[in-house]
């Protein structure tokens, strides 16, 4: 017998031996311990009530031993077990017969045999043969699920409970694209008839929060086939060679449930592209080589398709996004307006929500929110409802949450000093009047000094009316003009600079150098482009991709625009300076304002 066959032996020798030692105690236990447990439990009683229940005539069974008396008594029907002390009484026994007292053993009933063998023989052993048996099921998964866990792969076959488009909402483009998908998966037979070929690869691009791996559900539960679900790092091994198995484990698996979906959920892990860099990974090279050859190498992979997300897609590799891998590219990117309206009411569906609520409002103070992040505002609207101690969630609810994760929860223990909030309330209605006296800007909807846990000491919060795809370079300097608001507004009245307008400088000199940079929105460059980089659905800053003298004027440039719109800042409220000191004035002593009360008294 080799190694092998000796493991795959053990366990049922363990279980053999398992039974033997179970039945064994049981056994035990029936011998000695069940005449015990089948015994009756008597009362304590004084030897004076023992003589009295006897004259009594309630005394009908006695057992006498060398150090105690047991006896039962019978009084309405109801039979009572009681011991006492033995005593030496030479006239108990006549006693005892002239009330016609019996004497025998008490505490021992007549076994039950057929009630014994049941309870304990038959019971304990059932228990401990179904016991094993579970106990050899669960051996079974545990292993079925040691393998799947090696593997790195989870298999989720679509239910009754399925995710389905209905659920996604914001982005009917993508389902667009997606919807042929399915319509292949479910009707085969329509597409073979012409010869056309289901995409082998489809890849899901988009920023994060923005419903990727919901979306890959979607397209599975729609086409009602298997869902194998897994990511990059699930791939990703220290020992050369194991990410590679994994993958082939992976189509093996999937073949077997054809037609069926693989989804690979931040495929940029293993993808990346390949380098000659001395550096490096040779076990991520080798893991995306053999998922280059599953997916289109020498065997033909009929009905799986795979699917994968990732919002880095300016790092996969080449082969990796060519025809015949990944075919086509669907982009699921942040909802507009009428998208973020319909996932608000999505998500909405889960909450009790009051019947006033204008998802409208709400969908415009967000803009550029991605899906999880409104359904993280609904949900701290929830909270805040619940801590409020109301039943349904309020439009004042929702408004509030999207503040929250804006600027953070209100410091309600910060204390300001007169002069301190005096110079915050200048400040934001600095911002306001910017706002409201340019042409193009959005609406200002709220005004408050209240500070927040994010560090603001005030904001001024402005809802567009609409989405805005293009931004024209009067836009840009409204931007600049209306972030240099508040720092004029404190030049004006109190001829000082404070540290509020830190974040205001930090944004208008990120817009300024962007005019400069990579809009085109000077004489000086004209569209030259001076910036490369930079991450497209991530983020982060880009490079200068200029000379040294030219960085020199690109800095320039951008001081130029900025000193421009802070002089049109100054000339503003200097024209407006008597409606800037009421409007301070009436925040000051409100502490928030709404957009209506400050145009009503800009206006007056």
């Amino acid at each position: 017998m080799n190694e092998n066959e000796k493991k795959q032996d053990r366990p049922g020798k363990l279980v053999i031996y398992y039974y033997v030692i179970a039945i064994s105690i049981v056994l035990l236990i029936n011998w000695f311990l069940f005449p015990a447990v089948t015994g009756t439990k008597a009362v304590e009683a004084e030897y004076s009530q023992f003589l009295q229940q006897v004259n009594d005539q309630q005394v009908v069974m006695v057992e006498i031993q060398n150090d105690y008396i047991l006896y039962k008594t019978d009084v309405d029907e109801n039979e009572n077990y009681f011991k006492t002390d033995f005593t030496d009484d030479p006239e108990l026994l006549q006693v005892l017969k002239s009330q016609n007292v019996e004497f025998g053993q008490i505490g021992r009933k007549k076994p039950d045999y057929l009630v014994s063998l049941i309870i304990c023989y038959i019971l304990p052993i059932s228990i401990i043969l179904v016991d094993g048996f579970m106990k050899k099921n669960k051996t079974n998964d545990s292993e079925l699920s040691s393998s799947e866990e090696k593997s790195g792969n989870k298999i989720n076959v679509t239910t009754a409970s399925k995710t389905t488009f209905a659920e996604v909402a914001g982005q009917d483009e993508a389902k667009e694209s997606l919807a042929e998908v399915v319509d292949y998966l479910s009707n085969p037979e329509k597409y073979a008839e012409i010869g056309a070929k289901c995409p082998k690869g489809i890849l899901l691009v988009g920023p994060p929060g923005t419903g990727k791996t919901l979306m890959a559900k979607a397209v599975a539960g729609e086409a009602n086939v298997p869902f194998f679900a897994s990511s990059g790092s699930e791939f990703v091994e220290m020992y050369v060679g194991r990410g590679a198995a994994r993958v082939r484990e992976l189509f093996e698996k999937a073949k077997k449930k054809a037609p069926c979906i693989v989804f690979i959920d931040e495929i940029d892990t293993v993808g990346k592209k390949r380098n000659s860099s001395l550096n490096s990974n040779e076990e991520r090279e080798q893991t995306l080589n053999q998922l280059l050859t599953e997916m289109d190498g020498f065997e033909d992979n009929k009905g799986v398709l795979i699917l994968a997300a990732t919002n880095r897609p300016e790092t996969l590799d080449p082969a990796l996004l060519r025809p015949g891998r990944f075919d086509r590219q669907v982009r699921v990117e942040l909802p507009d307006m009428e998208g973020r309206i319909s996932i608000l009411k999505v998500h909405a569906q889960n909450y009790k929500m009051e019947e006033k609520i204008d998802y409208n409002l709400i969908a415009r103070a967000t803009s550029g929110a991605s899906g999880a992040q409104l359904a993280n505002i609904v949900n701290e609207g929830a909270l805040r409802a619940v801590r409020m101690g109301r039943a349904e969630v309020s439009h004042a609810d929702l408004e509030e949450s999207i503040e929250v994760v804006i600027a953070g929860e209100q410091k309600k223990n910060a204390i300001l000093s007169l002069q301190e909030k005096k110079i915050v309330s200048y400040h934001e209605i600095g911002h306001a009047i910017l706002a409201a006296k340019q042409t193009n800007s959005a609406p200002v909807h709220k005004i408050t000094i209240v500070p927040r846990t994010s560090g603001a000491l005030g904001y001024t919060m402005q809802v567009e009316t609409r989405d805005k795809t293009l931004l024209t370079r009067t836009d840009a300097m409204n931007k600049i003009a209306t972030y240099c608001g508040g720092r004029a507004a404190e030049e004006l009245v109190f001829g000082e600079y404070t540290t509020g307008a830190s974040n205001d400088i930090e944004q208008a000199t990120k817009i300024a150098r962007a005019m400069v940079t990579k809009y085109g929105m000077t004489d000086k460059f004209d569209m030259m482009a001076l910036e490369t980089g930079g991450r497209q659905y991530l983020g982060g800053d880009s490079q200068l991709s200029c000379s040294p003298e030219t960085a020199q004027l690109v800095d320039r440039e951008s001081l130029s625009i900025i000193k421009e719109a802070h002089a049109r800042a100054a000339k503003i409220l200097k024209d407006n300076e008597k409606k800037l000191h009421e409007l301070a004035n009436y925040l000051f002593e409100k502490e928030t304002i709404t957009g209506e009360q400050f145009m009503e008294i800009l206006q007056a």
